[in-house]
């Protein structure tokens, strides 16, 4: 199984046509998606789900998706987040990045848009993962060296 279908998506739009076919066309492509309609939906969601990236609607009913991205950056802080608007203006992508979205697409947009977007935002978190993993590895391995030059007996110390 690639890593790509292992990734976990939210959509999170008021309209349910956006988020059924999103819903579909993720999953067509091997992602395990869930859906939610309103920012509270999606915080609960969150909290009670790991989710790798999360397809955020700029305008929602009961908050918008900036504020959004505030609440979900401190429930789940390395979950992607792409805010998806169909009112874009250079004040709410400022915004948007300052709050922690990771990527903003502009409606309509094309589902190969959304489909090498997702890809892209999933490819580097899994880079920034593997990163994180290999600079634990060496600390772990630094701190160990450390160690054993530490405790070995006098005459069978690494030089």
């Amino acid at each position: 199984m690639k890593e790509q279908e292992q990734a976990r998506i939210l959509v999170i739009d008021d309209d349910k046509a956006v988020r059924k076919s999103h819903e579909a066309m993720l999953k067509a492509n091997g992602y395990e998606v869930d859906v939610a309609e309103t920012g509270k939906e999606a915080i609960a969601k969150s909290k009670a789900k790991l989710y790798n990236l999360a397809l955020v609607d700029l305008r929602l009913p009961d908050m918008d998706g900036i504020e959004l991205l505030t609440a979900m950056r401190e429930a789940v802080p390395r979950m992607v987040k792409i805010i998806i608007t169909g009112y874009p203006s250079l004040e709410n992508a400022i915004e948007a990045v300052n709050r922690g979205a990771d990527g903003y697409l502009v409606k309509p947009y094309s589902m190969e848009d959304l489909l090498r977007k997702t890809k892209e935002e999933l490819e580097k978190q899994r880079e920034a993962k593997k990163y994180s993993e290999l600079k634990v590895k060496e600390y772990i391995d630094t701190r160990a060296e450390e160690y054993e030059s530490r405790t070995a007996p006098k005459g069978k110390q690494k030089k």
